[in-house]
């Protein structure tokens, strides 16, 4: 059984030639049969990652008016703060705090078009505190750090993967639609039998997961059994969503997932970044060489048994509708009455 999940240094890709090939043999290894890695040797400085844990705690103290300011059923993008206890995942409510946080771009011009499609919807303004006007350029700063760091890791599958380095390049580039979370997981007296985010799998394509140092929660599925997946200092957790699993027919893995509440009298703050291509984008079709290609396994289905989507934007409409029902009142009363008739 394993017991803990694999850790991957990417400073090894700029070692050697035979030290690069190395480690994209251990990336496609490990992706295929866990899904689930520490990433170490990314290159993101430690001042930045200690100012993005600090302002992240700093939000959550802000007095709860300062937050509801930027509530998100004020946004129709799902932008902004959710209260603890307004997200489900698997129709069961998770157990956190968080603000929503996407690429910062006006409401799509399409948005509102007849025929346009429902996912334009996604693409608009942020909110932004305006007690803590910090936040703002240390998050553009993190997501475009991160977004430099996802696309070299995804240039880097698709070498390992026996396909051109650029196979992903056109799907993301300019038009990517990267994600970012900023939570916090209050203690429960339940702790480990308490929900703080329910299990499923990542419906994008790649998710960085910051979680603040001596903290545990996270569990990963591997052969059946749980594996705990606590912050290991400098790294971030790193995992494939089902996207990537389609682009790769089935060879990669995404891997189910959940995280437990902290105990009574604690808390746990967590930054995920999820890099995604275009809303329209369709995620390339990978061909795997044939020694690969022999060990597809087909692909996997969420916990809801859903079909992957093809086009990224209808994944993302479809999570978000479910994850956050009282946004989708609020805002988008026709897209829940055409998906009930």
């Amino acid at each position: 059984m394993l017991e803990s999940l694999p850790v991957l240094d990417l400073s090894r890709l700029d070692a050697s030639p035979e030290e690069a090939d190395a480690f994209r043999a251990d990336l496609r290894r490990v992706t295929r049969d866990v899904g689930f890695f520490y990433l170490v040797g990314h290159g993101i400085e430690q001042e930045l990652i200690d100012d993005i844990l600090a302002l992240s705690r700093r939000f959550f103290e802000l007095p709860e008016e300062a937050k509801l300011a930027i509530e998100n059923t004020r946004s129709p993008q799902f932008r902004g703060y959710t209260r603890v206890g307004k997200e489900l995942t698997v129709g069961r409510v998770d157990w956190r705090e968080q603000i929503d946080i996407g690429a910062e771009r006006p409401v799509h011009e399409a948005a509102d078009g007849e025929d346009a499609a429902d996912y334009w919807r996604l693409e608009g303004p942020n909110l932004w505190p305006e007690a803590l006007p910090e936040l703002q350029p240390v998050v553009e700063r993190w997501v475009s750090e991160l977004s430099d760091l996802s696309l070299r890791l995804l240039r880097t599958w698709a070498v390992s993967l026996g396909a051109p380095e650029d196979s992903f390049d056109a799907a993301f580039g300019d038009a990517a639609f990267p994600m970012l979370k900023i939570v916090r997981y209050p203690g429960s007296p339940e702790g480990r039998e308490g929900q703080g985010v329910g299990e499923h799998r990542d419906g994008g394509v790649l998710t960085l997961l910051l979680v603040e140092p001596g903290k545990e929660g996270l569990q990963v599925e591997h052969q059946g059994e749980w594996i705990d997946a606590p912050a290991l200092s400098g790294a971030f957790v790193v995992n494939i969503g089902e996207m990537f699993e389609l682009a790769s027919e089935g060879y990669l893995q995404a891997t189910l997932h959940r995280v437990f509440s902290p105990a009574e009298g604690t808390d746990r703050i967590s930054v995920p970044f999820f890099y995604n291509p275009a809303l329209d984008a369709r995620m390339p079709q990978l061909t795997l060489p044939p020694e690969l290609a022999a060990e597809v396994r087909g692909l996997t289905v969420d916990p809801e048994n859903s079909k992957i989507l093809e086009v990224y934007g209808e994944n993302a409409l479809r999570y978000r509708l479910r994850a956050h029902p009282n946004v989708a009142e609020a805002h988008h009363q026709d897209l829940l009455a055409a998906r009930r008739a």
